[in-house]
């Protein structure tokens, strides 16, 4: 770990070096993100995740940097071009942007115009002319003209040596640095839909000739304009003013008036639409891909983070239902524990059918000790529940409506087959449908994130950089809730601080050898999980019932001895302490600091001891739909209803009000005052009260406000916008967005006349 990063990545946080040294002595000792957020406080000042996630990264970024430093010196020096000075620029470029732009003219390359040139022995005169001293440029060039090397005119020896002189150009580092600039700033992205594929591009209809500012372009747009010109049904260009790049190079390359200087103004121009355009859109797009690709991600994984945190029922005994009207409701029994004990096929086509079926719900009901009733959301979902609710069931048995996006992907994946192998995936995707109102996170844990159906273009982003961005919020949010090691399935210790994927089945298969864990200290007889692991992993595993309280607790096993030293110093229990407010109280944290050991830790046990294990998740709340809103067709303009937020996007969230098809609510209508993002107003799966303001049976699309004040839909405000379907059952609903003031290009704009290729 160099010096000179833990002084920078200190700057760009603005935290101290002692900080980031800390966090990054720590991650190479392979301690995870969590561990030394939540146990190595006095070591890091007390960083959170998110701060301590940065240093992670921009210390791999920095890392990789270097590595290209050294290969680019490595190359330069097996070249013959390192000289001091090139030497003493490589390595003080602080981005790659910069660090290839020095490289670039000593990069090999493959033959091009200037080689040709130069092998045709014109570079002297490109040199001459590119210094603009006064001279008669055709008489020096006639010097230059060689039936052998193939220079037979004097207009060819001067276009070789401005052919020589345009790569100068491109390949000059300040050059690049001006005219990057430039496109940062001012260029735009400029769609149009390929010629004769209108009908086949309709989903594309708004970019059929669209023209915004990259810089101010939201990701959600950049990322369905890429995806429609990857599936070739659009063409997407980014462009600046021409004139004003080259007027840039002027002023940086022509130094006097005069024949010489007409010819580096020709070649100027050459340069900049032969070769630095296509590499400066190339390399800007790549750029504003890169920061689609992060916005998307960020929204994606904070509603990951909003679902998998999202309120358990906790421990009850559940039937679960999954709809169906053809092929009937699959209907499952499930005890405390998630543990299947029976399941069966239920039909509610025609009233005779329905009272028979209702009566079987009863006797189950009755036989498994039902607390809950769990219904999935799906086709005949409304159905199913009006028909469980008129059975008469007893009141104490809760109905509930669950989200079943991704139980069918569940249902047919390896860890449900290792489950369940004797069941089919329709009783699996029941089992999950039950399971999830018990406890999501410990269910949604074993489902691929991309397919929950909380994301805005998942597929088409970076999948490297989303696979890390989801990993680090699962594992975030399974180690802040803490995970019971004797009941967990092998997907959710997997993401347990430490474990992984074989750790996580060693422990599955040494419980299933041995018998529960009695201690925490009794995980280490696990097959492969030495001490470090055990440091790492110990704080964030659960054992109820355990013979120490603390095992149950997120008081890491390194500090009991301090638990225990408190209670000893007050002349009571353990258990003691946990019980009485009033010993913990005369608790002097101040006594027990030592070098290892501070207020920060001190704080965070005392604070576990009045709470051990508590779920830090809310609690559970119920919700119904409105009786009688079944079909979108049910809807009216004017009508409030309650909903559930099922997703968050940068332009608004889409909410459930129980009719198969999620409506909008635009982040113009979110709120009263202005919301910047969505997510400040509102979270996935949060109960609200929303209003219709349109509804589009035809198409399927439900537009709705949360304003307090009766909101009006201006089809001037809501201009239809392409988005992507959900990755569930039911199709997103309702696009509708705002689109930035005057950027529709006219006819006859610059749009219509750019000449597009291929």
């Amino acid at each position: 770990m160099e010096e000179k990063h833990i002084a920078k990545i200190a700057g760009e946080l603005n935290i101290t070096a002692k900080q980031v040294g800390a966090v990054g002595a720590l991650l190479a000792e392979n301690a995870t993100v969590p561990f030394i957020a939540r146990y190595r406080k006095e070591a890091t000042g007390s960083l959170d995740e998110v701060a301590i996630t940065n240093i992670r990264d921009r210390l791999e970024q920095l890392a990789e940097l270097d590595k290209r430093r050294e290969a680019i010196l490595e190359s330069l020096e097996k070249l013959g071009h390192l000289t001091p000075e090139l030497k003493d620029k490589v390595t003080a470029a602080e981005t790659m942007a910069v660090l290839e732009d020095i490289y670039l003219p000593f990069r090999p390359k493959r033959r091009t115009r200037a080689t040709v040139a130069k092998e045709k022995g014109l570079e002297p005169l490109a040199k001459l002319i590119f210094e603009q001293a006064s001279f008669d440029v055709e008489k020096e060039a006639e010097k230059f003209i060689s039936a052998e090397k193939e220079v037979e005119t004097i207009e060819a020896a001067i276009a070789g040596a401005r052919d020589i002189i345009a790569e100068w150009i491109s390949e000059d580092q300040q050059a690049r640095a001006d005219i990057r600039l430039l496109y940062q700033k001012t260029s735009k992205y400029v769609c149009k839909v390929v010629p004769g594929k209108e009908k086949e591009a309709i989903k594309y209809k708004d970019y059929y000739d669209w023209s915004e500012p990259l810089a101010s372009a939201p990701s959600h747009r950049v990322l369905a304009m890429r995806r429609g010109a990857k599936e070739e049904l659009l063409l997407l260009r980014v462009i600046v003013d021409d004139d004003q790049a080259v007027s840039i190079l002027n002023s940086l390359f022509i130094k006097s008036n005069n024949s010489a200087s007409e010819q580096v103004k020709l070649a100027i121009k050459d340069s900049f639409k032969r070769l630095i355009m296509l590499s400066m859109e190339t390399e800007i797009r790549i750029e504003s891909k890169k920061k689609a690709d992060e916005e998307a991600i960020r929204v994606f994984v904070e509603n990951i983070r909003q679902l998998l945190l999202s309120s358990p029922l906790g421990e009850k005994s559940i039937l679960a239902i999954d709809p169906g009207f053809r092929t009937g409701c699959k209907v499952v029994c499930l005890d405390r524990q998630g543990k299947l004990l029976y399941n069966d096929v239920i039909y509610l086509l025609g009233a005779e059918a329905a009272k028979h079926e209702g009566i079987k719900i009863m006797a189950w009901c009755q036989k498994y000790k039902i607390e809950a009733i769990a219904i999935g959301n799906g086709t005949a979902s409304r159905e199913t529940e009006s028909f469980v609710r008129a059975i008469g069931l007893p009141k104490e048995i809760n109905i509930v409506m669950v989200n079943e996006s991704g139980a069918s992907v569940y249902s047919a994946s390896e860890a449900a087959r290792d489950e369940f192998p004797d069941y089919d995936i329709t009783v699996r995707g029941a089992v999950s449908i039950g399971r999830r109102l018990m406890d999501p996170l410990a269910e949604l844990v074993k489902i691929d994130p991309k397919s929950i159906g909380v994301g805005q273009y998942q597929h088409d982003v970076d999948q490297t950089l989303l696979k890390r961005s989801l990993d680090d919020t699962v594992s975030s949010c399974v180690n802040a809730v803490g995970v019971e090691v004797n009941t967990a399935s092998k997907q959710l210790l997997t993401y347990v601080s430490g474990v992984g994927p074989k750790l996580a089945e060693n422990i599955v298969q040494h419980r299933n050898e041995n018998g529960p864990f009695e201690s925490r200290s009794k995980i280490k007889k696990v097959s492969g999980l030495g001490g470090k692991t055990f440091e790492q992993c110990a704080g964030f595993l659960r054992i109820r019932n355990a013979k120490n309280s603390l095992d149950a607790s997120a008081v890491h096993p390194e500090s009991y001895d301090i638990v225990e030293a408190m209670a000893k110093d007050l002349n009571c229990s353990v258990a003691d302490l946990i019980s009485n407010s009033e010993l913990r109280e005369k608790i002097k944290l101040e006594k027990y600091v030592t070098e290892t050991v501070g207020l920060p830790t001190l704080m965070d046990i005392k604070a576990e001891l009045s709470k051990p294990g508590r779920d830090p998740r809310k609690q559970f709340e119920l919700f119904s739909f409105k009786e009688g809103i079944k079909e979108i067709s049910d809807l009216e303009v004017g009508m409030e209803l309650p909903g559930i937020v099922t997703n968050i996007t940068a332009f608004g969230a889409f909410v459930d009000v129980g009719v198969h098809q999620d409506g909008l609510v635009h982040i113009s209508e979110l709120s009263d005052q202005f919301v910047k993002d969505p997510a400040d107003v509102v979270k996935v799966y949060q109960k609200v009260k929303v209003r219709v303001l349109e509804v589009d049976i035809a198409r399927k699309r439900i537009s709705m406000s949360m304003k307090k004040e009766a909101g009006q839909s201006k089809k001037s405000d809501h201009s239809e916008k392409h988005q992507p379907l959900k990755p569930n059952k039911k199709p997103m609903i309702a696009a509708h967005q705002p689109k930035p003031a005057n950027n529709k290009s006219p006819s006859g704009s610059l749009a219509s006349k750019l000449t597009f290729g291929s």
